[in-house]
């Protein structure tokens, strides 16, 4: 439990990571709260030679709400979220997600773009964050870019990030309609066994646009667009979510684990999104 010698640093500004980055490049990672990255250089599953800590970094942990949307800096902690009452009345799902997220001494340090960057397919802001459609930032040594989401988990721990580069924000539209955010986990603290964000809209009684991702039932998270579609046009009856669980399990790929077989996976995974689409419309 006691990791490899490595060498610390801490600087002051995005430049001064962006500069020690570059000079020791493979050899280097940023670490924004350390839940995931510590424990694994103590049971020395990841050997980091230089560690660069964050926490110092200006401009990375404000919430700003505009009509254009919300961003959330990259420091910013899962305690933030639920504490802050501002964010919790436009987006009430981003409280209510990092509720159930490990326990208050982790959402203390856990940080939103900690959980978001590094890939883990067991981690709740990223099928979050593609169910309501975000953007992540990112800045590197050729500058600043914008990518979806939708778009940045390639498989487990891959991500569209470079190495040299840093997620320094989040950006969520504004949610709009009912949402629920379900999760099923073998006891409190742990990773989910199966999780769905969904966000839904409501018009005269009838859905006209929905927003489905699921947690860790494969090695990134699922977006299902074709579960979304089986709702629009539907009063959300059963038929629909029969219908909308059955396009969720074409596109999930659960593997067996300690947390269970596929099988069992696949039916947690079923009970769980009928539970977040039925609190969802009950809210719409």
């Amino acid at each position: 439990m006691i990791p490899a010698r490595f060498e610390y640093y801490r600087p002051k500004d995005i430049a001064g990571v962006l500069s020690i980055l570059e000079e020791h490049g493979d050899d280097a990672r940023v670490m924004a709260g350390g839940h995931s990255l510590i424990p694994m250089m103590k049971l020395r599953m990841a050997d980091v030679p230089h560690l660069i800590d964050l926490q110092d970094v200006g401009g990375m942990s404000d919430v700003e709400i505009s009509a254009a949307g919300i961003r959330i800096g990259a420091m910013v902690t899962q305690h933030d979220i639920i504490d802050n009452e501002a964010l919790a009345s436009v987006a009430p799902i981003l409280r209510e997600a990092a509720l159930q997220i490990a326990d208050p001494q982790v959402r203390y340090m856990g940080t939103v773009g900690g959980n978001v960057a590094n890939g883990d397919p067991g981690n709740d802001m990223p099928g979050l964050m593609q169910c309501l459609d975000a953007t992540f930032t990112v800045i590197g040594a050729d500058g600043e870019r914008e990518i979806p989401a939708r778009a940045f988990y390639e498989a487990a721990y891959m991500t569209a990030r470079e190495d040299e580069e840093v997620l320094t924000a989040v950006t969520v539209p504004i949610p709009k309609g009912g949402y629920a955010y379900e999760k099923q986990k073998r006891k409190i603290g742990d990773y989910a066994t199966a999780a769905a964000a969904v966000q839904i809209v409501k018009e005269g009684g009838s859905c006209v646009s929905a927003s489905i991702a699921m947690t860790n039932l494969s090695d990134i998270p699922i977006y299902s667009e074709a579960a979304g579609a089986a709702l629009v046009g539907t009063s959300v009856d059963d038929a629909a979510i029969r219908t909308a669980m059955e396009a969720m399990l074409g596109d999930i790929d659960p593997t067996e684990d300690n947390r269970g077989p596929v099988a069992f996976k696949k039916h947690v995974a079923g009970v769980i999104l009928r539970r977040a689409i039925e609190r969802a419309w009950s809210r719409a």
